[in-house]
């Protein structure tokens, strides 16, 4: 479990850093075809509190896999 909550952090966190940071979350949508839902997903309200979110997992997973090797 541990693995995979730091796997999921680390994850989660470069994919929403790229898609805050760079123009790749438009790129895709609209290679997809989903333009229509890119005024909702490509807003600072979505993106900046899913990199926090994810970067807090990532955090807790590394806390709590020093608290078990110490």
């Amino acid at each position: 479990m541990k693995n995979k909550l730091l796997s999921i952090g680390v994850v989660g966190t470069v994919i929403s850093a790229l898609c805050c940071f760079t123009p790749v979350l438009p790129v895709v949508l609209t290679a997809l075809g989903l333009t229509g839902v890119l005024g909702v997903l490509h807003n600072d309200a979505v993106l900046l509190p899913t990199l926090g979110m994810f970067l807090i997992i990532t955090g807790y997973a590394l806390w709590r896999r020093r608290k078990q090797h110490s």
